[in-house]
């Protein structure tokens, strides 16, 4: 499923390619009615967490959770035939994005949208988000912080990549209960720079200095120390962690 770093790539591409133009909705798979946004000029597309928010002028915003399956696909000829499952498809006189196969792509009203953001934590991502408030919720949560960091009502975007990566780079075990607000907002730092860099990057971002590399994740044996990687399933994911850079007793 993508992280929200790569949800939020799509939305920033679509944004400056697509904001105030007119474009051409259509669902070449048909089950989208599309009719109600063909024509409108798109105001924004917005990301929140792993939910994508699009805005048309006149028309109720479309709700769009790539799940494990769905992706995008750009095309600068938007004149090409698109692909056999195409959900939906925004294009204008220059470019066409193409939304193949997601979880959900719907219209949302007004109550249902509150709802969502409700139950969205605090995204890294986001300029609005409240670092208290991430660091109240982490602190609320009952779960491990391994588990916390993965349910979307904490804090949202965060994936099992970025989960075994960020907890790495904070020295916290996934199995850690009770971190405290110190090491609770070092993790929020950590996150809102480092999703930063994999959003630009396109892809989990974990050392700048060797972006293709990760510290634990799917890895053997630790990049930093070389001991051999403890693996787990937490929060029904394998977790992934470095008895040495991640010691079970630390805060």
């Amino acid at each position: 499923m993508p992280e929200g770093h790569l949800v939020h790539r799509h939305a920033r591409e679509q944004h400056e390619a697509l904001a105030g133009r007119m474009v051409r909705a259509t669902s070449p798979q048909g089950r989208f009615d599309a009719a109600p946004y063909d024509a409108r000029v798109v105001e924004r597309v917005e990301a929140l967490g792993k939910h994508l928010l699009y805005w048309l002028e006149g028309a109720p915003p479309i709700h769009v959770h790539l799940g494990m399956r769905g992706l995008f696909l750009r095309y600068d000829d938007p004149s090409a035939e698109p692909r056999r499952g195409t959900r939906l498809r925004l294009a204008t006189g220059e470019v066409a994005f193409d939304l193949i196969a997601p979880m959900r792509c719907e219209p949302i009203d007004e109550g249902r949208l509150r709802a969502l953001r409700a139950a969205t934590g605090p995204d890294p991502l986001r300029g609005d988000a409240d670092r208290e408030d991430a660091v109240r919720r982490l602190l609320a949560a009952p779960d491990p912080v391994g588990a916390a960091v993965l349910d979307q009502r904490v804090w949202a975007g965060i994936g099992n990549a970025w989960r075994a990566e960020l907890l790495f780079l904070t020295g916290l075990d996934p199995r850690a209960a009770g971190i405290g607000a110190e090491a609770a907002g070092r993790l929020w730092d950590t996150a809102v720079r480092y999703l930063a860099l994999g959003r630009d990057a396109g892809q989990v971002v974990s050392d700048p200095d060797a972006p293709d590399e990760r510290w634990v994740y799917k890895r053997e044996r630790c990049r930093r120390c070389g001991t051999s990687v403890r693996t787990w399933t937490l929060a029904a994911r394998t977790a992934y962690a470095c008895p040495v850079d991640q010691p079970a007793h630390a805060p």
